[in-house]
C-alpha cells in the first residue's frame, strides 16, 4: 500500500525485528503503549521523606489491529517458531504517521514477545485487511 492510501488519516508504521524474525506493517490501532513500574518504600528512621527503589516492571500487552504486514509471510514464520519453542525477542519502533506520512511521535520497543495472532474474517465479497490483531507480551516503551 502506498501512503496516498491513508490520505483520510493517520496511521502506525511499525517495524519489529529479531533473530529470524520481521514484523513490518502498518495498522490503524495500537494500543498498549504503557509501561508500568513497581517500587518498594523504604522509611528510615529520622528521615521525614520514604525512599524508593525499584522492585520490577510489570510486562505490558502491545495490540496491533487492522493492519497489513508487508513483509513475506513474517507473522506465519513468527508462529511457527513459537509452537516449535523458540522465543524470540523482537524490538523496533512504531511510529504514528499522519494522513501525509510525515512521523508524528516513535516509541521504541525493546524485548517484545509474540503471545497472540487473530486472523481477519475472510470474506470474498468485502475487502478485509491481512491482519485483524497482533498481541505482543514486553516491559513497556522508551
Amino acid at each position: 500500500m502506498l501512503t496516498s492510501d491513508y490520505l483520510s488519516g493517520s496511521y502506525f508504521e511499525v517495524a519489529l525485528a529479531g533473530p529470524g524474525a520481521v514484523i513490518v506493517g502498518r495498522f490503524t490501532a495500537v494500543s498498549g503503549l504503557n509501561m508500568e513500574v513497581e517500587y518498594e518504600v523504604y522509611n528510615e528512621g529520622g528521615l521525614n521523606y520514604p525512599r524508593f527503589f525499584l522492585k520490577e516492571n510489570r510486562p505490558q500487552v502491545l495490540v496491533l489491529e487492522q493492519g497489513v504486514v508487508t513483509t513475506v509471510d513474517s507473522v506465519s514464520l513468527l508462529m511457527a517458531m513459537c509452537a516449535s519453542g523458540m522465543s524470540i525477542p523482537l524490538g523496533g519502533t512504531v511510529i504514528l504517521k499522519d494522513s501525509f506520512g510525515t512521523p508524528q511521535r516513535t516509541w521504541t520497543i525493546v524485548g517484545a514477545y509474540l503471545q497472540k495472532y487473530i486472523g481477519p474474517d475472510l470474506n470474498s465479497n468485502q475487502p478485509a485487511l491481512a491482519v485483524s490483531r497482533i498481541e505482543l507480551i514486553y516491559n513497556g516503551c522508551y
